[in-house]
Formats: structure tokens, C-alpha cells, sequence
């Protein structure tokens, strides 16, 4: 184990937000972890798990110690009785995509909806990550962790998570008390594709045989024509969560804006927030080199020299301004890390 003092981490988010760590580790192994856990407890620091950087926002320096994951290991198991399920085990440190593409060549199905999805296997459940008509959840079993503050490992079931839409325990009364380890899934044997999200229908409409292999090549093909790469033009993704409103309450918005679309969930109706965002007219927009997408207005990208606070103010200011105009509080996505400095 390498501890080492002030380490930038601007080329460890997608976003490419300048900041730095006062302590960093990189760790390979669970023996690893558990040592910078104790390091971490026995000089009072705080402690902060950073997987792939895709999924955060870097809103200044981090105090403390910032453990990267980079644990490796896939491991498959039949079910007894069940020939046709089988679990799939990856370490919290696996590329997520990376996975999904080793289980469909395995002949494994039932990720093939959440392929290109960015980052490591080990935040995957803490987002509880979904795509075109697919969850983690969906598939989920169980994880295992370390608790932070004790280094004792930890076994979470899938009731013990408390999923729900882009949330989990782990981003409400568990946030910040553990890392995640490794993750197991139940796959199937069996050629059950899942088209229902309208993309995908239509995408594969004229195919009569759909393979899951042909879904996950659909969704990344997609995914590229809508999403900008990082590597390119920095972004995290989706920055705002799709909002879930009563359905009442989407009827008397639908009186305002008859163009408004909605999506019935058990709970309510989702709205999409990129249509919100786009109607306000912020799509497109820059300043302070940040700016909204040009292409897709859930995404706000950094055009070359943003800071995490100009980032988190045009956020706000977005925020703001859906709640002034629609009367909808919009969420951030991503998890935000370092505390906003005051210009």
C-alpha cells in the first residue's frame, strides 16, 4: 500500500474538475483496503471511495483520504436446481461495461440493456444504475462491503439495499459508512431480450430473431449518437434525475404545456428532465467554462477550464429556474464531493 500526499484528481473524474487529495491510495486488494481503512482510523481521517470518476462531481479539494478501487475478479456459480441461473461475482474494482460484455461472451443474459454504462462495478449498486427498460436491481443478489469506520466486512441482500429509482442505503442512511467489494447478479441462460424502452423497439423492429448480443450492440450505438464521450468533452453523464410527480399533478402541468411527455410509474409519473431543461432554453448554453450539452440538456459539460464551483453554480441556476418556471424540484445525479468554495 502506497499512500501518497496532495495527488491531483482532475484526470481521475470525467469531468476533468481540477482538485486534489490530501491523502490517496490506490488499492488492489480487499487485505489492501482493509489496511487503509485502519491507516485512515488510526490518524482520524476522513475517508472518501472514488471508483471510475464518472459518476462525481469534484467540487474542490478533498480533505482526508481518497481510496481508489482497483480490485479485480470475476467469478461465475450454477444454482443448484436452476441450471438455467447462474451468479455472477465481480470485484468492486471491474470496469462495469467490461463485465457486461464478459457475461453476454459467457453466454450470460440480462445486462445487456445497461452495456456503456460508464464507471466501476462497485458504485453500479450504490446508483442502483439503469438503462433502457433495465435496473441493477433487477438483476441484483447481494453485495459485500467493508464498513469504514471499523474494517469489518459486511453482507447487504437485496432487501438490505432499499433500491430505488437511481437510489439506494448507500445514498441515504448508509452514505459514506462503507465500501463495496464485490457484487453478485443473477444472469440467465435463456434468450429473454427486453425491447420494451420505445428506442430499442424501434431500433430492432425489422429484426426477427433479436439476440441479446444485438440489444447491447443497439444500446451502445445509441448511447454514442446521444451522449458525448469524455475523453473528448468531459462530462459525467446524466446530471439531473428524471423527476416523479403525482399523476394530478402531471395532468395540471399537461394544461400548461400540452407537449409535456409522461411516463406512468407505480409511484406517480416520471417526467423527462432533459425536456424541462430544453424548454427553458438552456440547452446549448455556456459560460464560465461550463455549459449545457448542445445535443442532450441533462448534460452539462466542462468546455475546457471549470472549476467544480462554476459547475455546481450553473447547476443551481438551473435548478432554479425549472422550479420558477415548471414547479419541479430537479435532483442531481452525480455524487458531489469536496465542499464549494465562495468565489
Amino acid at each position: 500500500m502506497n499512500i501518497k500526499t496532495n495527488i491531483s484528481l482532475q484526470a481521475l473524474n470525467t469531468l476533468a474538475l481540477p482538485g486534489s487529495a490530501e491523502f490517496f491510495v490506490r488499492v488492489h486488494s480487499n487485505d489492501e483496503l482493509a489496511e487503509a481503512l485502519a491507516y485512515a482510523h488510526n490518524h482520524k481521517l476522513k475517508v472518501t471511495v472514488l471508483g471510475g470518476g464518472s459518476n462525481v462531481v469534484l467540487a474542490s479539494d478533498i480533505s482526508g483520504l481518497v481510496i481508489q478501487m482497483a480490485t479485480r475478479g470475476i467469478a461465475r456459480s450454477e444454482q443448484d436446481g436452476n441450471s438455467k441461473v447462474l451468479h455472477w461475482t465481480a470485484a468492486a474494482g471491474e470496469s462495469w461495461h467490461q463485465f457486461v460484455q464478459h457475461t453476454l461472451a459467457e453466454k450470460s443474459y440480462g445486462l445487456e440493456n445497461l452495456s456503456l454504462i460508464p464507471g466501476l462495478v462497485g458504485a453500479a449498486p450504490i446508483q442502483n444504475i439503469g438503462a433502457y427498460g433495465v435496473e441493477i436491481c433487477d438483476r441484483f443478489v447481494s453485495l459485500q462491503a467493508l464498513e469504514i469506520s471499523t474494517g469489518k466486512a459486511v453482507h447487504f441482500s437485496k432487501s438490505d439495499c432499499q433500491f430505488g429509482y437511481r437510489e439506494s442505503v448507500f445514498k441515504q442512511s448508509a452514505a459514506g459508512q462503507f465500501v463495496v467489494t464485490s457484487v453478485t447478479l443473477a444472469l440467465s441462460e435463456q434468450l429473454n431480450v427486453n425491447i420494451s424502452y420505445p428506442a430499442l423497439t424501434a431500433a430492432l423492429s425489422a429484426t426477427s430473431q433479436i439476440s441479446p448480443q444485438q440489444v447491447s450492440e443497439v444500446v451502445c450505438r445509441i448511447r454514442q449518437q446521444k451522449l458525448p464521450d469524455p475523453a473528448v468533452q468531459p462530462n459525467a453523464g446524466s446530471f439531473f434525475k428524471n423527476p416523479v410527480i403525482s399523476k394530478d399533478r402531471w395532468q395540471q402541468l399537461r394544461g400548461k404545456h400540452p407537449q409535456l411527455p409522461g411516463y406512468p410509474q407505480l409511484d406517480g409519473v416520471k417526467l423527462p428532465a432533459a425536456w424541462l431543461i430544453d424548454q427553458a432554453g438552456w440547452k446549448g448554453t455556456a459560460g464560465q467554462g461550463c455549459g449545457v450539452h448542445r445535443e442532450h440538456a441533462l448534460v452539462l459539460v466542462n468546455c475546457g477550464a471549470c472549476s467544480g464551483g462554476q459547475l455546481m453554480d450553473l447547476a443551481e441556476d438551473i435548478i432554479v429556474d425549472i422550479e420558477r418556471r415548471f414547479g419541479i424540484l430537479l435532483a442531481i445525479e452525480p455524487q458531489v464531493l469536496g465542499v464549494s468554495t465562495p468565489p
